[in-house]
C-alpha cells in the first residue's frame, strides 16, 4: 500500500518524535513498483531509486534524512522476482542483487539500520507461500542467501514479507518460524527480524485476526525472542490503503490497544508503513498519531 502522500506534511513533528522513539525513518521505494497484491511483480516496471541507474536519488535522500532529521532507519523495498531475476528457487541474480546491494550500502553509509523489505504480499505470481504456492523451503532459500550475505552487519534488518493477506494465519506463522530459523542459522544472529500479520499487517486488526497470538509463538533457535519485532502498518485514510487524499482517522485507539497488548506480552513492534497526504484534513490526525 502507498500513501497519496508526502512526508513533508509531518516535518515539523520529526524532531519531537525523534526524541521519543528508538527508530525513525522513511521507506525508499522503486524496485517494488508495479507489484500487485497477488504477488505478481513484473521486472519492466522497476524503478531503481539510484540516480546512477536512472532513478531518483535514493542515496542522497537517505543522507539528507539522516543528517537533517536524525533518521536512523530506512526500509528498502524490493521484490522476490527482482532479487532472483524471476527464477523462483534460484540464486540471487548477480546483476539485480548487485544493484540492490548498492542501495543497501548507500543506506548503511548513513549509519542507519536498513530493512530489506520483500514486497510480495506473501505470494509469488498468485500463489500463497506454503498455502498453494511456493513451499517454505523455496521461500527460506531466498532469506538464507540474503542472511549469509549480510551476516556480518547487524544494522541490516529483515522485513521478511510485506503485507500478507487472505491466508490462514496459524500456517503463516509456521512460515515465519521457518524464516526466522533460516535467517539465524545462516549467521544473522543479532539482526532485527520483522514479523508481519495477515490483513496487510494492519495494526487495527492485528489482534482480532489472530496474528498477534500466532506470531507471539515464534522464537529464535535458542528459544528466545530477542530481535523479533512485530511489523505493523496503518494509514490514515478511509480504508487503510494510503491511496486517498482525505484523512479520516488518527489511529490513536488502534495504536493504544496494540501497545497494551505489547506491554502485557513483553513484545516490541515497528510501524514500517504509515503516511498521509498534503490535504488539510491530514495535519491534525497525523500530528495526533505521531505525538498523542
Amino acid at each position: 500500500m502507498r500513501p497519496a502522500l508526502s512526508i513533508f506534511a509531518v516535518l515539523p513533528l520529526i524532531s519531537n518524535v525523534a526524541a521519543r522513539i528508538r527508530y525513525l525513518g522513511v521507506g525508499i521505494a522503486g524496485i517494488d513498483f508495479g507489484c500487485d497484491i497477488d504477488g505478481s511483480c513484473p521486472l519492466d516496471t522497476v524503478q531503481v531509486p539510484l540516480s546512477e541507474h536512472g532513478g531518483p536519488d535514493g542515496a542522497g535522500q537517505m543522507r539528507h534524512w539522516a543528517e537533517a532529521y536524525d533518521m536512523n532507519m530506512f526500509r528498502l523495498s524490493s521484490t522476490w522476482q527482482y532479487l532472483l531475476n524471476d527464477n523462483l528457487g534460484g540464486r540471487l541474480d548477480e546483476e539485480n542483487f548487485g544493484i540492490f546491494d548498492e542501495l543497501m550500502q548507500a543506506c548503511l553509509d548513513t549509519g542507519a539500520y536498513c530493512i530489506i523489505d520483500v514486497h510480495n504480499f506473501a505470494r509469488y505470481d498468485g500463489g500463497v507461500i506454503a498455502q498453494g504456492g511456493p513451499t517454505d523451503a523455496v521461500f527460506t532459500s531466498l532469506l538464507t542467501q540474503l542472511a549469509r550475505f549480510y551476516a556480518d552487519n547487524d544494522r541490516v534488518a529483515f522485513g521478511i514479507m510485506n503485507e500478507p493477506h487472505g491466508l490462514e494465519v496459524v500456517r503463516w506463522a509456521q512460515t515465519c518460524q521457518a524464516a526466522v530459523t533460516a535467517i539465524r542459522e545462516a549467521g544473522a544472529t543479532d539482526h532485527l527480524i520483522l514479523l508481519p500479520g495477515t490483513n496487510f499487517t494492519n495494526v487495527e486488526t492485528f489482534m482480532i485476526t489472530g496474528s498477534a497470538d500466532a506470531l507471539h509463538e515464534i522464537t529464535n533457535p535458542d528459544g528466545s525472542r530477542d530481535g523479533l519485532y512485530f511489523d505493523l502498518h496503518k494509514y490514515l485514510d478511509e480504508n487503510n490503503s494510503g491511496t486517498h487524499e482525505e484523512c479520516t482517522t488518527d489511529n490513536v485507539e488502534a495504536f493504544r490497544n496494540m501497545a497494551e497488548w505489547l506491554r502485557e506480552h513483553d513484545r516490541k513492534a515497528i510501524i514500517s508503513e504509515s503516511g498521509a497526504s498534503m490535504d488539510p484534513t491530514a495535519s491534525p490526525p497525523i500530528s495526533t498519531s505521531l505525538c498523542p
